[in-house]
C-alpha cells in the first residue's frame, strides 16, 4: 500500500492597509465580525481576512480546507500572517493583534515579517516527508511570498499552474468551483 502524502496549503494574507481593513481596524464597525474582533475571545483569523479580501480570501479558504493533507499535528490550512509566521486560520486574533499585524510590512527587508514565517516553515519542513507538498495560495508575481518559502521549504513549494496570469478575483472564483467541484488544480515547482 503506497503512504499518502501530505499536503499543506499557506494562504497569503490579506491586505490590512485596505478599505475593508479600516472597517475593522477603526473600532468602530458595528458589524457581528467586528464585536467578535473586539471581544476577549476574538474573531478566527481566516474570518478577518475573508472580510477584508472578499472572494479571494473565501476561494483560498474553501479550497485548502477541500485538499489539504496535514502531517499529524498540522492544520492543513496555513495563514501567513505578518508578524506572526503561520497560523491556522481557525486561530483567533482580536482587535489589538489586528493592529499589531497590520504595521507589520510584508516586505522582504521587514525581519519581523521574514523571521517568524522562515521559523514556523521551517518547523512545517521538518514534519514532511519527501512526496509532502506546500501549495502557496497568493501572489506568484512578487517575490514577497515565494522568495522565503523557497528558501525553507526547496522543491516541496509548489503553487497552482492555473493562477499565472490570473488576477485575484479570477483565483478566487477559480478556487470556489474547483472546491464545490472537488476538482483539484495542478501544481507546479517556482522556478
Amino acid at each position: 500500500m503506497t503512504k499518502r502524502s501530505h499536503q499543506v496549503f499557506l494562504l497569503s494574507p490579506a491586505n490590512c492597509s485596505g478599505k475593508r481593513a479600516g472597517y475593522l481596524l477603526n473600532g468602530k464597525s458595528v458589524t457581528p465580525l467586528a464585536a467578535q474582533l473586539r471581544s476577549r475571545a476574538g474573531a478566527p483569523i481566516g474570518d478577518v481576512f475573508t472580510f477584508m479580501s472578499a472572494l479571494y480570501f473565501r476561494g483560498k479558504i474553501a479550497y485548502a480546507s477541500a485538499f489539504a493533507k496535514p502531517p499529524h499535528g498540522w492544520n492543513g490550512v496555513q495563514v501567513i500572517v505578518p508578524g506572526r509566521g503561520l497560523c491556522p486560520a481557525s486561530d483567533p486574533i482580536d482587535l489589538q493583534a489586528l493592529l499589531e499585524i497590520a504595521e507589520v510590512s510584508v516586505d522582504l527587508e521587514d525581519r519581523r515579517y521574514t523571521k517568524p514565517l522562515k521559523r514556523d516553515a521551517s518547523r512545517l519542513a521538518s514534519e514532511l516527508d519527501v512526496g509532502d507538498a506546500v501549495v502557496l495560495l497568493g501572489s506568484i508575481a512578487t517575490p514577497k511570498y515565494l522568495t522565503p518559502l523557497k528558501d525553507v521549504l526547496g522543491d516541496r513549494l509548489r503553487y497552482p499552474e492555473a493562477f499565472v496570469g490570473l488576477g485575484d478575483m479570477s483565483r478566487g472564483s477559480l478556487m470556489l468551483r474547483c472546491a464545490a467541484e472537488g476538482r483539484e488544480l495542478a501544481y507546479v515547482q517556482p522556478d
